[in-house]
C-alpha cells in the first residue's frame, strides 16, 4: 500500500513559530513530500485561500489538498476561518483537520458544528507528533476521496 505523499499541497495554518518548525521536522521524518504552504494568521489563511493580495499566483501558492488549521490565532481565529471557508462555494469541501492545544469539549463540538473533518490536539512528545501527521497524511492525502472543488 501506498504511504508516500502524492505531492498536493497541505496548508498549516499556524502562529507558533516553534510549532511550526516541529510539523515541519514531522513531516521529513515521516516521509511526507508534500509541499507544506504556511501562514501565520487567520486573515492570512483567508487571503491564501481565496487567492488574494500576495498569495494571488496559483503557481506559488495553489490550493491546497488539506488544511491543518489551528484553533487560537491572531487576527482572525481558526474557527472564523473554517465559517468563512464553508460558505465559499468553489472550496467549502476542502479538508480541514484541526490541530491546536485546546482539550475542551465547548471548542471541539464548536468546531466540528463549524464543519470541521477532524480535531486533534497537538502531543508534547515529538514523536507522537510524527505519529499524527503520518496518521493525516494516510488518511487525507493517501486513502481518502478527495472532493470535487469548484462546484457547488
Amino acid at each position: 500500500m501506498n504511504t508516500l505523499s502524492t505531492g498536493e499541497t497541505i496548508l498549516l495554518v499556524e502562529d507558533n513559530p516553534q510549532d511550526i518548525l516541529l510539523v515541519q521536522r514531522a513531516f521529513r521524518k515521516a516521509g511526507i513530500t508534500n509541499p507544506l504552504q504556511v501562514v501565520n494568521d487567520g486573515d492570512a489563511a483567508v487571503f491564501y485561500l481565496a487567492g488574494e493580495a500576495v498569495y494571488g499566483d496559483r503557481g506559488l501558492y495553489p490550493l491546497p489538498a488539506l488544511i491543518m488549521l489551528d484553533l487560537k490565532l491572531p487576527r482572525r481565529s481558526g474557527a472564523e476561518v473554517l465559517t468563512w471557508l464553508r460558505q465559499q462555494p468553489g472550496i467549502k469541501r476542502l479538508p480541514v483537520v484541526i490541530l491546536t492545544a485546546s482539550q475542551e469539549y465547548i471548542d471541539i463540538n464548536h468546531l466540528y458544528d463549524l464543519g470541521a473533518n477532524a480535531y486533534m490536539v497537538k502531543p508534547v512528545a515529538f514523536d507522537d507528533l510524527v505519529a499524527i501527521v503520518t496518521i493525516i497524511n494516510q488518511h487525507w492525502m493517501v486513502l481518502n476521496q478527495k472532493p470535487e472543488l469548484g462546484t457547488s
